[in-house]
């Protein structure tokens, strides 16, 4: 187990590069086996997901090469392989390899995923999604067995009962190579969407409408890589480090965003009075002066970004008066940090997983959990924003999603570390630094 370990209080300033989009890349990798010849990925985030995606393609074959931001990954060997719950248990993602495996062989063979504990997240509108397709699926000895009838998967008209990333991605990697025509009624419309579509289309797919509510797909015979593909930036670390910024920056610029795919965040926050000025691919935070509390609920894309409740919340407890709330519509349960603030000395709670922020003065230091990977996010700017040290547990959540975060919160002129073994007698003791 990982901790970080984070001396806090003091400003923040300079500049930070934002990585590739996590959820881009968590899909783009398995999409990547349904490529006939080798795939280039740009822009690939230095995160623990995407080692653990590399070992699950090392289960069939498929050779990965991995230098600075650069992902190669050779899927010609590839060969047909179950893919076991113990390795699937790492990440929620893992549930891409259903729709790319069946797209690639017909079958697939996938334990049930894992990932972050914030409340159910049922997989029924993938497997109504295969089922339209022709396919069978089956739960046998904690597996998922999907089977392409013998004459292969058919394009069929799938309407998603709420507009689910997962089941739209998941969707569109089966059908690409199904005969026939696909549609895709209230399809997610995020920007990773895109970037998924961009990048099968590049490689022969016939994909129209990624971004909109209705996707087509027109199967083809098969792929082919061509051209690298860049991974879109990563709007939730964006706006990880514009709530950093904002909570404890002393003037910081972020680098290599796409605006537009913050509005309903960076609105919420300019709502709250914090300044910020944007170029055309970065933006510029003032140190923040009084701000005011503002409620926020989430909504599926171009709304407020569930993955953006938890780093927000801290910037909430920075305002001088009134009650935040904070209502999460797509995942209520996803509350776990609030308990953890608390120990810091937020004057913070949840009634009926509505979170209820009110201004306090000070944080202080204290040894807190990260349950998941924006919970841990949400700590550890609470953390440098606290008087004290502040070790939060299992910081192997916050790695999942965060490029190279040690490297960019240093280069800012945070006091933080991490390191492996949670066993030290103490926090000022020498200790193993882990190399992000």
């Amino acid at each position: 187990m990982k901790q970080m370990i984070i001396h806090g209080g003091k400003p923040l300033q300079g500049d930070v590069w934002i990585g590739g989009a996590k959820n881009s890349t968590v899909a783009l990798i398995p999409a990547s086996i349904l490529s006939r010849t080798p795939v280039t990925l740009e822009g690939v985030p230095r995160i623990a997901d995407v080692d653990n995606l590399m070992d699950l393609l090392a289960e069939m074959d498929v050779h990965c090469d991995f230098h600075e931001t650069t992902l190669q990954i050779n899927p010609e060997d590839i060969k047909m392989s179950p893919l076991p719950a113990g390795k699937i248990k790492s990440l929620r993602a893992s549930y891409y390899f259903m729709g790319a495996l069946l797209g690639r062989f017909g079958k697939a063979i996938v334990g049930f995923p894992g990932g972050d504990d914030i409340g159910p997240r049922p997989i029924d509108q993938h497997i109504k999604g295969f089922e339209a397709l022709g396919a069978s699926v089956k739960n046998e000895n904690d597996q998922i067995i999907i089977t392409a009838p013998e004459d292969g998967l058919h394009g069929a008209k799938i309407h998603l009962k709420m507009p689910s990333v997962g089941a739209t991605m998941n969707i569109i990697m089966a059908s690409v190579t199904a005969q026939g025509q696909t549609i895709i009624e209230n399809a997610a419309k995020e920007p990773e969407i895109i970037d998924l579509a961009t990048f099968l289309n590049n490689m022969g797919a016939t994909i129209r409408g990624a971004g909109t509510d209705s996707i087509r797909i027109e199967g083809v015979d098969q792929l082919k890589a061509q051209i690298p593909h860049t991974i879109i930036p990563d709007r939730i670390e964006a706006g990880t480090y514009v709530a950093l910024a904002a909570c404890i920056g002393n003037g910081i610029r972020i680098h290599n965003i796409i605006e537009e795919h913050l509005d309903a965040y960076l609105a919420k926050v300019e709502e709250m009075g914090v300044v910020i000025d944007a170029d055309e691919d970065s933006l510029y935070v003032y140190p923040a002066g009084d701000l005011k509390m503002v409620q926020v609920k989430t909504d599926v894309y171009p709304g407020f970004a569930t993955d953006l409740q938890q780093p927000i919340t801290p910037l909430l407890l920075t305002a001088k008066t009134g009650e935040g709330v904070v209502i999460d519509n797509i995942y209520p349960k996803r509350v776990g940090h609030i308990a953890q603030l608390q120990k810091m000395g937020a004057d913070i709670k949840v009634e009926d997983n509505i979170i209820l922020a009110h201004p306090t003065k000070k944080l202080h230091g204290a040894e807190v959990t990260a349950g998941e990977i924006r919970a841990g996010a949400c700590l550890m700017i609470a953390g440098l924003m606290a008087d004290g040290t502040t070790i939060i547990d299992k910081a192997g959540n916050i790695l999942r999603g965060y490029d190279r975060v040690q490297e960019k919160l240093r280069q800012l002129g945070a006091n933080v570390k991490i390191v492996d073994d949670p066993g030290v007698p103490g926090v000022m003791d020498p200790v193993k630094e882990d190399s992000i």
